[in-house]
């Protein structure tokens, strides 16, 4: 039986994330999470007996904060707010993102600095657990003060409003609640607020976006092993002595991968002895330009596994203290900048893998037939896949530009600076998923090539990696429709099936 994973706002992992987004794993909230929630809740309380004035409980909110709000209204007011503010376009969020954005909303709340009740939360921890999936538009954040569309249209379920996801069908919030058997709520003192102030859509891509820019990574590095035995690279680049003299972090693990997955190979070992002096830098130089992404990976990750775990809406309560008060910490910022970063991380793995796939399929560069084809001419064999390869390398270098740069002042100019960081953090997921399908035609086009050496001995790891290809994809002995091809590749590329099998023979990759 798989185990419920459990929250108390601070320890949340990756791989949890990914679990419960993707795999539908259950959860549940620790004891401490309860305490927490509730000593904050009773903070909120005293304070309203007291008739103090708090934004967003007793006041309106952005530039309506000067106005006063009677108790008689304070449960309209949290109400309004979710309906005003559901003004998100566009398509919908596919429904991992969704679930990743409910988590990491459950687990900011059950931090126990927003002041909701225990009821609310476990409410929301009921819709994650039965799969009710909230449609919320992904257009329209501005990533400060947080999220505040789409988690809009996320928290109307709680109400029976919008439109949620429920056993594969779409249904209006109120359907969906009453088939999972879920209690709608009344939205008390504070909450609605607390709903929709934070930073966990942004965050919530930004889980996906790292968690499958790590797979990548090291999917590029056995592409770029196949490329360079295929195209009788030298394995001296790969020495030791090359990447300790210049000790980055993200190229001594690629140089490492390489040296692991190229290992044994009898055609690396055929041309030791070439008049060849140097490489072309797109093979001589994968480990610096791997590496110098995998470090920008690893800052992205850094900065994510943080926001995951941390509290970003306002007004925050102290109970501990006595205390509740206004900050900014849903400012969008720090995301924004990771998958900016991220951004162009992914781009430059795209640019160097379409620069090898040139070599494989330029004869006068390769020394293989033309296009990786027999017949050519007759045939057009992998001609237009680098025409793929190269536009989608042109589109990242269109959406790598930094959304994070930007900010227009909403809200009557009180919010004059905001992060765009949901932005940021969407082209990046546009660019990952650009960079498998050059990544995939990279493995198509290597694998082809490694059809001719028949009497020689792949590399372990490169052996493994054509292996499963081949297990899915024939070799290409005459024109066919190739987008078939490359589509099957990239959900190996995006699955991990690649990875895997290569990992199964030589061990896990760094």
């Amino acid at each position: 039986m798989v185990s419920t994973i459990e929250l108390d706002g601070n320890s949340l992992t990756l791989d949890q994330c990914i679990q419960i987004a993707r795999n539908n794993r259950k959860i549940q909230l620790s004891k401490n999470a309860f305490s927490n929630v509730m000593a904050a809740r009773n903070c909120v309380m005293k304070a309203l007996e007291n008739n103090r004035a708090i934004y967003g409980l007793t006041t309106g909110f952005g530039a309506l904060s000067e106005k006063v709000i009677s108790h008689e209204q304070t449960r309209q007011l949290q109400r309004n707010i979710l309906m005003s503010h559901a003004a998100g376009v566009g398509r919908y969020f596919d429904k991992e993102t969704t679930r990743a954005t409910m988590l990491l909303k459950i687990n900011d709340l059950a931090k126990g600095h927003s002041g909701v009740t225990v009821e609310l939360l476990e409410t929301l921890v009921d819709m994650l657990n039965k799969d009710v999936c909230p449609m919320m538009p992904e257009k329209g954040s501005v990533g400060a003060s947080g999220d505040l569309a789409p988690l809009a249209h996320m928290a109307l379920v709680l109400l029976g409003e919008g439109h949620a996801l429920f056993e594969g069908k779409l249904l209006c919030g109120n359907d969906a609640m009453k088939y999972a058997n879920i209690e709608r709520v009344t939205l008390e003192a504070g909450e609605g607020l607390a709903l929709i102030n934070g930073t966990q859509v942004m965050t919530a891509i930004g889980v996906m976006n790292v968690y499958d820019a790590l797979k990548l990574l090291k999917t590029a590095d056995i592409a770029a092993g196949m490329s360079m035995e295929v195209l009788l690279a030298s394995n001296i680049e790969l020495d030791k002595r090359i990447h300790k003299a210049r000790p980055h972090t993200g190229q001594i693990i690629s140089a490492n991968n390489l040296r692991r997955i190229i290992q044994d190979s009898e055609i690396v070992s055929s041309h030791k002895d070439c008049l060849r002096i140097q490489d072309a830098y797109s093979l001589r130089c994968s480990p610096q330009v791997h590496g110098a992404s995998l470090d920008a990976v690893h800052y992205a990750k850094k900065i994510i596994e943080t926001e995951m775990n941390a509290a970003t809406g306002n007004p925050l309560i102290f109970p501990e203290a006595d205390q509740i008060v206004s900050g900014g910490n849903f400012h969008g910022q720090p995301v924004a900048l990771a998958m900016d970063f991220l951004s162009i991380a992914l781009s430059e793995i795209a640019n160097i893998s379409e620069r090898r796939i040139e070599r494989l399929v330029n004869p006068q560069l390769s020394g293989l037939p033309a296009f990786l084809i027999k017949d050519a001419g007759l045939n057009s064999g992998f001609m237009i896949a680098q025409y793929t390869a190269a536009s989608l390398v042109s589109e990242n270098k269109s959406l790598a530009h930094p959304a994070s740069v930007d900010s227009i002042p909403t809200s009557a100019n009180k919010e004059d600076h905001v992060s765009m960081g949901t932005i940021s953090a969407r082209k990046c997921r546009d660019i990952l998923r650009n960079t498998e399908f050059v990544v995939a035609i990279e493995l198509l086009c290597a694998a082809q090539a490694m059809d001719l050496f028949t009497n020689l001995r792949a590399g372990s790891g490169t052996m493994e990696a054509y292996r499963c290809i081949r297990q899915y994809i024939s070799h290409m002995e005459e024109d066919r429709i190739i987008s078939e091809d490359i589509n099957t590749m990239q959900k190996l590329v995006h699955e991990g099936d690649i990875l895997r099998e290569v990992e199964k023979k030589i061990g896990a990759l760094e």
